[in-house]
């Protein structure tokens, strides 16, 4: 059941709202179709009752507001516009990260696959499916968690007559079994041919909310198209044999209306009628065809919504096409562990990070080769990080990889409807933190690793490669790897750009760091020396071997300009974020 109640979107520039305290209610075991002419409001009306766009009014999902739900993809499928995803990623892995998210389990996604005929093409990339397949591919994601309700703006635009013919069987099958499915259409004819009932809006409010029977009488005029050089005598015969036509019949008047050049439109008859007058007369006809004229936009009228047991059934419509296989049993509930799931997914499914992976690689062991030949001292070498750059390439390709966790989540915002669930957001958050600390972490000992062993083997044992203090030394290259990674991370998804994210991570060595050198310069009145005595003097239980050095090298890393740097802008990207998704949290 959904419920939408006084749903008036927030107006601009003086300009009426798109939508205007419109009110419906969408039925288990039915397909509402909302319909209305291009600008009617029809997408600004899913889009507030999914919360995706600012506004007044409330949807209700079985009694519950989207951000009230735990686990929206289960109770809600939703495709609006194109489907939302890589085209470099596969259908199969797709629908794998959407199934991370929603907690279901991988094997879902071959299922959902097979119900919208495309597991010939799961291995495909999404970028080389056609309008057809990417419309199936985006039911397919709708259908992922098995939801109670599905959700979907213009479904058929695009398709062809097979492929429409497939869809509404799909939609008519899936509200058979008890869901409920809400559709928008600009088409009269194929409002009355899916749907159960017709909610009819204009301008952004209810003009109508009819049965589909209902709506057809009212709005739904048949006739015949037709064709020829001989229109004008045609017309006439067909007149003529109308009215002398005896004894009278209950059959609506045959009404033919001359539409300029050779066309016709001929009411109340039939293209069988109107070809063989045609061809008792010897005229040529060039087309012949049945189709369905939608009348003008009725006043406000409102039906009690229950179909009736005799009524007659419309063509098309209530002989099923295709049938719906829901033969998922209820799915398990999402454990602390989906958040990492759906980021193992996300990232290994392009080349995008792994390509950036293996260029900061490459880059860094070029520096380090470089500055091996040219006598640099050790951090730098086995950083590969000449002095002259702001970060070393790992450093940078690190920060990439952080921009990238949330930039490609905004460019290609597959978990767009998902987005009204703040416990969602802060757990992805979540998510994408530890897997782009692991990666970083990753990076780091790998460019350590990679450029000390060619180093070694280029030039020999005459190149020191460890310096006095190398554990404080590699614990800072850690901390600034990481570091780089969850500032890129932090800002992309403050500012929802890839683009940004890297220019915050070249912000830190380029402007903070002068600038918090400058304010570590001064001489300070007291200092922190003698931190880790204190610490232990005061803690009740005997500390772990080896802690004070710990908590000494963590004090000396944080007073370096750079570790100073990297805190004070981690915390504020942290901070600003947390109050974006607090600020978004609907009211």
């Amino acid at each position: 059941m959904i419920q939408a109640i006084g749903l008036t979107s927030v107006p601009r520039r003086n300009r009426p709202p798109v939508v205007d305290d419109l009110t419906f209610e969408a039925r288990p075991g039915r397909v509402t179709v909302l319909l209305g002419e291009a600008g009617a409001g029809k997408t600004s009306t899913l889009r507030l009752m999914l919360r995706l766009d600012p506004g007044r009014g409330v949807a209700l999902f079985r009694g519950r507001s989207l951000d009230r739900v735990a686990h929206p993809v289960r109770e809600v499928g939703v495709l609006l516009g194109d489907v939302p995803g890589h085209p470099g990623r596969t259908a199969r892995g797709h629908l794998r990260m959407l199934g991370a998210a929603a907690g279901v389990p991988a094997a879902r996604a071959d299922e959902v696959l097979d119900v919208v005929g495309l597991s010939g093409l799961a291995d495909q990339r999404i970028g080389d499916f056609s309008r057809g397949m990417d419309r199936r591919l985006g039911v397919a994601a709708a259908l992922l968690g098995d939801p109670h309700t599905l959700v979907l703006d213009e479904p058929t635009a695009g398709l062809s007559p097979r492929e429409t013919s497939w869809l509404h069987g799909l939609l008519r099958g899936y509200a058979a079994q008890g869901g409920a499915v809400l559709v928008t259409s600009s088409s009269p004819a194929e409002a009355a041919r899916v749907g159960d009932q017709v909610v009819t809006i204009h301008r952004g409010r209810l003009v109508a909310d009819q049965e589909s029977e209902v709506f057809a009488r009212a709005r739904l005029r048949p006739r015949v198209a037709v064709r020829s050089p001989s229109a004008a005598r045609l017309a006439h015969i067909i007149s003529a044999e109308a009215e002398a036509a005896s004894p009278p019949s209950e059959a609506p008047p045959v009404e033919v209306v001359h539409e300029g050049g050779g066309a016709l439109a001929v009411y109340g008859s039939t293209c069988a009628a109107v070809g063989e007058t045609a061809f008792r007369h010897g005229i040529l006809v060039h087309r012949l065809a049945e189709e369905v004229e939608a009348g003008p936009v009725p006043p406000l009228q409102r039906a009690d919504g229950r179909r009736p047991a005799d009524a007659a059934p419309i063509p098309g419509r209530d002989a099923p096409e295709g049938s719906l296989s829901r033969v998922q049993p209820p799915l398990p509930t999402p454990g602390p562990a989906w958040p990492l799931r759906y980021e193992f997914h996300r990232f290994a499914g392009v080349r995008t990070g792994w390509v950036t992976a293996a260029a900061a690689l490459l880059l860094s062991l070029l520096a380090a080769v470089l500055l091996a030949r040219a006598g640099a001292a050790e951090p730098g070498l086995l950083a590969g990080w000449p002095a002259p750059l702001p970060l070393p390439p790992a450093a940078l390709g690190a920060g990439v990889l952080g921009a990238l966790a949330f930039g490609q989540e905004y460019r290609y915002p597959a978990l767009a409807p998902d987005a009204g669930a703040v416990p969602r957001r802060l757990a992805l958050l979540g998510g994408k933190l530890a897997a782009t600390a692991l990666a970083a972490l990753l990076l780091a000992l790998s460019t350590v690793a990679l450029d000390a062993a060619v180093v070694r083997l280029l030039f020999g044992e005459a190149v020191p490669l460890l310096p006095e203090a190398w554990p404080v030394a590699l614990a800072g290259w850690l901390a600034l790897v990481l570091g780089c990674a969850w500032a890129g991370l932090l800002a992309a998804g403050l500012f929802r750009s890839t683009l940004l994210g890297l220019v915050a991570v070249l912000v830190v060595p380029t402007l903070v760091v002068p600038v918090v050198s400058a304010v570590l310069a001064r001489p300070a009145a007291r200092s922190l020396a003698g931190l880790p005595e204190r610490l232990r003097a005061t803690a009740p239980l005997q500390w772990p071997a080896g802690l004070d050095e710990g908590v000494s090298t963590a004090l000396r890393l944080v007073s370096q300009p750079v570790g100073w740097a990297l805190v004070l802008s981690l915390t504020g990207l942290l901070g600003a974020y947390v109050l974006t998704v607090l600020r978004g949290r609907p009211r």
